[in-house]
């Protein structure tokens, strides 16, 4: 198969890499990039654990092919962390409990992310709506949700200051 080159930016560094039209993102992220925080849990976009943003949409890196990251911006869960510290976000998840095996929690923190940047709202069924694509077989979405609502009470004290 042919390859292309591509060029496009993660947690705000450039990159250019020649593969093939159809490889998928999760695996550029993973193999190429050495970027393991995103995983793949179902491969077919139905369980949140490849969760991205891309040019600050959720997206879901196991189906989303190489042709379609062109000159886009992608935000992992590496580039979620202050300075290798937890962002609020996680920490929130940590105190919650909202943590346990950790495989389905970079989907659940970036859809957090992207709920307090959009709605920003503490509703259990806002948030379980904005959650809904992200499948934890753990923790039991209580605690996620709980974590989700200390995120947004911390986000708005951040933005208090």
């Amino acid at each position: 198969m042919n390859k292309i080159k591509i060029s496009f930016k993660v947690n705000n560094k450039d990159y250019e890499i020649e593969t093939s039209p159809l490889r998928r993102l999760l695996d550029i992220l993973r193999e190429d990039l050495k970027l393991i925080g995103t995983k793949e849990g179902c491969g077919e976009g139905e369980c949140g654990a490849c969760s991205v943003l891309i040019d600050n949409e959720l997206s879901l890196a196991c189906i989303t092919p190489a042709t379609q990251i062109e000159g886009k911006e992608i935000v992992t869960i590496e580039g979620m962390s202050d300075n290798d510290e937890p962002s609020y976000i996680q920490q929130a998840f940590i105190d919650k409990g909202a943590v346990q095996c950790g495989f389905c929690t970079p989907g659940f923190v970036l859809a957090t992310h992207k709920y307090i940047e959009d709605i920003g709202e503490i509703n259990d069924i806002k948030i379980k709506e904005a959650l809904s694509g992200n499948f934890c077989r753990c923790t039991g979405y209580a605690k996620i949700v709980d974590g989700v609502k200390e995120a947004i009470i911390r986000h708005d004290k951040k933005e208090e200051k």
